[in-house]
């Protein structure tokens, strides 16, 4: 399974990689990171729905988390990618409107890999 990490913080790929050893090793999981909602986009429009799993922080410089939900939502129908969004804010205010512009899940920071790991497994990994 493909998996874009977008997240204006760069240390998130190190972490990633590290949470993730086993399973990138063995070819389960390939991640790919940027670091903004415009260059997940860009990567998107370069890789051609390659990544069938989108995890989006919300809170970004520029284009935030949620602006890049929307873009995918209502641009890329077929097929559509998952999206998970992550946030040091689990407000309601985010999740709802992450729920209402169409995110399949809701993670809040420091990120779970335990419940993580279990979400990928029930998308199919």
């Amino acid at each position: 399974m493909k998996i874009l990490v977008v997240d204006d913080e760069q240390d998130v790929q190190a972490l990633f990689e590290q949470r993730f050893r086993r399973e990138i090793r063995s070819g389960e999981l390939h991640f790919s990171f940027v670091f903004s909602g415009e260059d997940a986009l860009e990567y998107m429009k370069t890789h051609n729905h390659e990544a069938v799993l989108i995890l989006s922080d919300i809170n970004m410089p520029g284009m935030s988390g949620l602006q890049l939900l929307e873009h995918i939502k209502e641009k890329y129908e077929t097929p559509p990618p998952v999206v998970m969004m992550i946030t040091a804010y689990g407000d309601d205010e985010n999740y709802n409107q992450a729920m209402k512009l169409g995110a399949d899940d809701f993670l809040t920071k420091p990120v779970d890999f335990t419940l993580l790991k279990d979400k990928l497994k029930n998308i199919g990994v």
